[in-house]
């Protein structure tokens, strides 16, 4: 068995461009993407939650996966959200992006409905039988209101080889360790990733893979610094990183949901884009602007 997981590093959650039509940006898209890939990002995840996946339609979904797989022309991997409610959508999610040439899904599990935890497992297994591509679990359960526990994990890890992976968006370092603790003997080329920006170097300490910091998208020498110092060794760099990137989700508090915050702080940061987001999500008050300029100044993104 090969024990590196088969994508590893910062993998960038990069939000989606729209014009004020609510239309794909697609220069603003192009410019999106190649900010990330220039910045340093290991891959690019479109349609999840900073891509406004739960506010597009299913034809917006498409179109932006065919567009990001397209542009990045495989410079670096790409891998698709495929979160549904219903797991047949989530399984032709998952073969679109399989025809467009996708090098992976993401999926989060069904949310609205409370579910056993057999039948979130059954959820997965069913999308993992049907689709024929890597598949990376998304735990979000303040989001879906239900966790994915490591023994889930680990269960379908086991029995479904191309689940290779978990995205894990939990606010608590020990769901991560756990999930590492019980799955890496058994799936060392399993990846364990950490959804929240600030657990990327406690991830990587305690054995894990990477994550999917949003930083990426404003200030990629943040979480690529952090994972150059952390290979290098070099403790003082890594003291000095992480707390920069620590001040980022106090930033993306500013509103709710937070994809003006990072689209703002990607515009500041000079890549040339519009900032509109699809409703409900509203646009940010000129004095969260302000805020929003004061964090990437303290974190060396402007002057």
């Amino acid at each position: 068995m090969n024990n590196s997981p088969l994508f590893r590093g910062n993998i960038s959650p990069v939000p989606t461009i729209w014009t004020a039509e609510g239309q794909l940006d697609r220069d603003g898209m192009k410019n999106m993407l190649d900010f990330v890939i220039a910045g340093g990002a290991d891959a690019v995840f479109c349609c999840g939650s900073a891509g406004e996946f739960s506010q597009m339609s299913e034809a917006q979904r498409r179109d932006v996966a065919q567009f990001t797989v397209e542009h990045v022309a495989g410079r670096v991997p790409v891998l698709v959200g495929v979160a549904s409610c219903s797991t047949d959508l989530a399984i032709e999610f998952g073969r679109h992006a399989k025809s467009i040439g996708a090098d992976g899904v993401v999926a989060v599990n069904p949310y609205y409905a409370i579910l056993l935890p057999d039948n979130i497992a059954l959820h997965y297994r069913r999308l993992a039988a049907a689709v024929d591509l890597p598949i990376i679990l998304y735990n979000f359960p303040a989001l879906t209101g239900q966790d994915l526990s490591p023994a889930m994990i680990l269960s379908l890890a086991k029995d479904c080889p191309n689940i290779v992976g978990v995205k894990d968006t939990t606010d608590t370092a020990h769901h991560i360790r756990d999930v590492i603790a019980a799955v890496k003997p058994v799936r060392p080329d399993f990846g364990v990733y950490a959804g929240f920006d600030e657990y990327l170097l406690e991830t990587l300490i305690m054995g894990g893979d990477g994550g999917f910091p949003s930083a990426l998208n404003f200030a990629p020498h943040l979480p690529v610094g952090i994972l150059k110092a952390f290979h290098a060794k070099d403790g003082a760099k890594l003291i000095e990183l992480q707390r920069l990137l620590c001040l980022c989700p106090l930033m993306f508090g500013l509103e709710s949901p937070f994809y003006a915050v990072v689209k703002e702080a990607a515009k500041l940061a000079g890549v040339n884009i519009s900032t509109h987001v699809l409703p409900p999500a509203v646009p940010l008050t000129e004095a969260k602007k302000a805020k929003v300029l004061e964090t990437l100044r303290r974190i060396g993104v402007v002057n």
